[in-house]
C-alpha cells in the first residue's frame, strides 16, 4: 500500500469530523514541537468560530489569561486550548465542531479537580453570562492549584 492509499483510507469507525480533527493534531504535534503552536493559533481559531461558540471561546480565553497566566494557550485538535510544561490542562471543545447542541470545556489530568473518588471533568456551556464567567474563573483556579 502505498503513502497516497493510506492518506485516502478511511478509517473505520471515526466520523469525517473526527478524522480531520485527529489530523489536526498530527500538524498541531508537529508546529508544537518546532515552536510554532501559539497564542496566534488560538486567536486565530476562535476568530474562525461563529455566535456563542466564538463569545465562549473569547470568555475563556480572557478568563485563562487573567488567572492563569503561566498556562500557555496552543491549539489541540483545533480546539483553543491552554497547557503547562508541554500538558493540555483545559480546552474549549466549541459545538460546531462536532455538530452538537452545546460545547463543552474539557480538563485535563493535570487539572486539579480532585474531589473525592469521583468529579467532573467537563462543563457544557451554551452561553457566556456573569456567572458563567463567575464559574469558569473558579474552575480555572481549582484546576491550577489556585497558585496562579
Amino acid at each position: 500500500m502505498t503513502s497516497k492509499d493510506r492518506a485516502t483510507m478511511k478509517t473505520p469507525g471515526l466520523s469525517d469530523d473526527e478524522r480531520t480533527a485527529v489530523k489536526q493534531a498530527a500538524a498541531e504535534g508537529r508546529r508544537t514541537k518546532a515552536g510554532k503552536n501559539t497564542e496566534q493559533d488560538v486567536l486565530d481559531a476562535i476568530a474562525a468560530m461563529a455566535g456563542s461558540d466564538r463569545e465562549i471561546a473569547e470568555g475563556l480565553h480572557a478568563v485563562v489569561k487573567r488567572v492563569a497566566p503561566d498556562l500557555v494557550p496552543r491549539t489541540w485538535y483545533g480546539f483553543p486550548a491552554y497547557a503547562k510544561e508541554g500538558k493540555v490542562v483545559l480546552f474549549w471543545q466549541f459545538a460546531a465542531k462536532f455538530s452538537t447542541r452545546y460545547g463543552h470545556i474539557g480538563f485535563q489530568d493535570g487539572a486539579q479537580l480532585d474531589d473525592g473518588v469521583m468529579w467532573p471533568t467537563a462543563f457544557a456551556v451554551t452561553a457566556w453570562t456573569p456567572q458563567t464567567e463567575k464559574a469558569v474563573e473558579d474552575l480555572v483556579r481549582r484546576a491550577t492549584g489556585g497558585s496562579t
